[in-house]
């Protein structure tokens, strides 16, 4: 890694508690270190949080990681049959 490379936090994923608690197992699974946002906000005040619609839960990587974990999200919408 280049030291003088910036790091920053990614959003990769929103959705329901449920898929972001698969997605982030996934990504723990590949070894790409990640954190989930609005887990409780998503849960208890769904109009508090933007984007997702109802129940919007986060998933944010390192810009460092993108790559890889878009191909694990990009694995589980096809196991799932979503498209995007």
């Amino acid at each position: 890694m280049n030291m003088d490379q910036e790091i920053y936090p990614v959003e990769i994923f929103d959705g329901n508690d449920w898929d972001a608690s698969m997605v982030k197992s996934l990504l723990d699974n590949a070894e790409i270190e990640s954190f989930i946002k609005d887990e409780k906000m998503g849960v208890l005040a769904p109009w508090n949080v933007a984007g997702g619609g109802a129940g919007s839960v986060k998933i944010f990587v390192s810009n460092l990681d993108l790559d890889r974990a878009k191909e694990v999200i990009e694995q589980y919408n096809n196991a799932e049959g979503i498209e995007e």
